[in-house]
């Protein structure tokens, strides 16, 4: 019987995007559920729309804040003790150089190489001081220099979003009278919104779209539900 043989084309990885997607994700479902569940909270204690939309703009420069402080001080935290393991990697490789070699045996030899290759791989990798520096850094830490995420970008990244996931959720309420309305329309907003994202990142994740969108949109709207009632006791209760 003939083998049948599946081709398929050649598909690049991810651009250096893809070291950006937690600060995406992050920025932009953080503002859509947080600055969404805020509202439906306070539109359940019985707020008038200008208090909803002054305490949500507020609440959204507040996070987008916050969150920019949060991500440059973490990634900045995280890059620093990558940095200080390359200049101790590279102490290691200038004063005891054999005993990174021998390093280097057992980590080819764990990925599955043998005699005589194993002497010949090691011999290459060793041969040169920057090439060995990026071996061991990629093997034993898993830094790879194109992998690396600047603090400020993702700092801008996260704040920028997390600012564009937060309007569909306060702006109606600039231009609606009412309240219930307004909350109508913001969680339609938000909804699409919430949905759109979790199937905008199958792109990258290549999960399947519509499962993807529609656990955000589930997330959103447990919240929501649980938000508003909570706010709605809130009120009652005062």
């Amino acid at each position: 019987m003939e083998e049948k043989m599946i081709t398929t084309e050649f598909e690049e990885h991810q651009s250096s995007l893809k070291h950006y997607m937690r600060d995406i994700i992050l920025g932009v479902n953080d503002g859509l559920v947080s600055i969404y569940l805020l509202v439906a909270g306070i539109v359940g204690a019985g707020l008038s729309t200008n208090q909803i939309a002054i305490s949500a703009l507020a609440a959204t420069i507040a996070g987008a804040i916050s969150m920019m402080a949060g991500e440059y001080i973490s990634t900045k935290s995280q890059e620093e003790v990558y940095q200080a393991e390359i200049d101790l990697e590279k102490e290691h490789i200038k004063y005891h150089r054999e005993h990174e070699v021998n390093e280097l045996y057992e980590m080819f030899g764990d990925l599955g190489f043998e005699q005589p290759l194993l002497e010949e791989v090691v011999k290459v990798v060793s041969s040169n001081d920057q090439t060995l520096l990026q071996v061991m850094l990629a093997l034993e830490f898993g830094i790879k220099e194109d992998e690396r995420r600047s603090p400020l970008k993702a700092m801008g990244t996260v704040a920028l979003l997390f600012v564009a996931g937060a309007l569909p959720a306060f702006l109606p309420f600039f231009f609606i009278s009412d309240a219930g309305t307004g909350l109508v329309i913001a969680s339609i907003l938000s909804m699409i919104a919430l949905f759109i994202v979790g199937a905008l990142k199958t792109f990258m994740t290549k999960k399947v779209w519509i499962v993807s969108g529609g656990e955000n949109l589930l997330i959103g709207i447990i919240g929501a539900v649980i938000s508003f009632y909570l706010g709605n006791l809130y009120g009652a209760a005062i």
